[in-house]
């Protein structure tokens, strides 16, 4: 947890910088727009969701949704996490990260710029991401890179990748019997079991196929300890 907050007040010292440049270069250049003071409305996506799809399909790649999507590589069958919902959970109003989504797509299209550059690799023509453009293996080694312990603003990435993983794994931006309801991807593919008829979710088999050990006398009957 704190590494988190860390991660959220790097991007907060970032975001500060973030009005200026969008005032010079004007909104056709998909830097961040400007943010009034105390805003928490979502910024225009068409800027930088491409970025942060394509970093999201690298820690959980799925198949193109379409001929020519350029933000999913289509390296792997099925769903991945961007099907999941991945810029819809970054996105929740709760987190307080979407005004400062554009900042961080910046830092990584910057960071799959200065890597293109440094191997001769020609970037595919996707409008508004660096990172999009690059091939699967490049966005593969990048985000070794990115989230190697010790490299710089590594706890950011740290951040993104568990997102990403939570949106498919867990549903964690819908509540999960609208989930299931809604077939969600990720839950879909990995066979998340139903609730019961009441709507909660019970086990009645052991996990290992046997009772590890007894219940102690004193847990409630919530199955909390005494």
């Amino acid at each position: 947890m704190l590494g988190l907050a860390g991660a959220v007040a790097a991007l907060q010292a970032r975001a500060l910088a973030a009005p200026a440049r969008a005032s010079a270069a004007g909104p056709a250049s998909g830097t961040a727009p400007a943010l009034a003071s105390g805003a928490a409305a979502v910024p225009d996506i068409s800027a930088w969701r491409a970025a942060l799809e394509a970093f999201a399909d690298t820690m959980v790649p799925g198949e193109k949704r379409y001929t020519g999507d350029r933000a999913i590589a289509g390296a792997a069958e099925g769903p991945g996490a961007v099907q999941a919902g991945t810029v819809d959970l970054l996105c929740l109003p709760e987190l307080g990260l979407a005004p400062l989504l554009p900042v961080l797509a910046e830092l990584l299209d910057t960071r799959a710029a200065a890597h293109a550059l440094a191997r001769g690799r020609v970037l595919l023509p996707v409008v508004g991401s660096a990172f999009a453009g690059l091939g699967f293996r490049d966005r593969t080694a990048l985000a070794a890179e990115l989230l190697e312990p010790g490299a710089a603003d590594q706890k950011l990435w740290v951040l993104l990748a568990l997102f990403s993983s939570l949106a498919f794994d867990t549903a964690a931006h819908i509540h999960t019997t609208d989930a299931i309801a809604q077939r969600h991807p990720g839950l879909a593919w990995s066979a998340f079991p139903p609730p019961d008829a009441d709507g909660l979710w019970r086990f009645p088999e052991f996990g290992y196929g046997r009772e590890l050990a007894r219940t102690h006398p004193r847990t409630t009957s919530g199955g909390h300890p005494a």
